[in-house]
């Protein structure tokens, strides 16, 4: 199912719809995704993926979230998103690790407890692949990133929430946040790579209507 509009292609368009840059109708269906919609932690994740000690890659996930879509079926680059992610609850597996990625060598979750995401702009790339364009900031610096999401689809579940899924990925340099401490390694290179992979599995549930 695609949450946005299917425009002709170049190698499909008639003349006419070249001259009038011409929309496929509206999906009644889509439409009827509109509204506004919380991420469920609970059947959601947020993670994290980086290089260590050049030969191996270490997985995290943060546990405490909060986050909201608006998702606009007839207009999607209407649509927002915006999540909360309280840095304390990073969780590599190691008690140590996550002690020290939570320090002022990384996160500094004391001083700058939240990492926050703010949408600019959204777009539909093929399918059902779109891309979600926003303002990260951790540790006070704020710069642009880009998901790519894939949209799972909609489904009513069996306690009658209406429910959205999308998964996506994007690849960030920890130093653009200020994320720069490393760690020499006696055979060359570095203790963690400068390349992160964010990883987004999200389900949302579509807020009742007012009354």
């Amino acid at each position: 199912m695609a949450l946005f509009h299917r425009k002709r292609t170049a190698d499909t368009a008639t003349p006419a719809d070249t001259a009038t840059a011409a929309v496929l109708p509206a999906d009644p269906a889509l439409e009827a995704l509109t509204g506004d919609y919380t991420i469920d932690p609970a059947h959601s994740s947020i993670g994290f993926t980086v290089r260590h000690a050049m030969v191996t890659n270490v997985r995290g996930a943060f546990g405490d979230y909060a986050g909201t879509l608006h998702l606009d079926g007839a207009e999607p680059s209407r649509s927002t998103a915006s999540l909360d992610v309280k840095i304390a609850s990073i969780d590599t597996g190691i008690a140590d690790r996550d002690g020290h990625l939570r320090s002022a060598d990384f996160f500094d979750a004391e001083a700058f407890p939240l990492m926050t995401f703010r949408s600019t702009a959204a777009e539909r790339v093929d399918g059902d692949r779109y891309r979600i364009t926003g303002d990260l900031t951790l540790r006070d610096v704020t710069k642009p990133l880009t998901i790519d999401l894939e949209f799972h689809g909609a489904a009513t579940d069996v306690y009658g929430a209406e429910r959205v899924g999308f998964e996506g990925s994007a690849e960030i340099l920890r130093s653009d946040w200020g994320l720069t401490w490393n760690a020499a390694l006696e055979t060359g290179g570095v203790m963690v790579s400068d390349k992160v992979k964010l990883t987004f599995d999200i389900s949302a549930v579509k807020a009742a209507p007012q009354v």
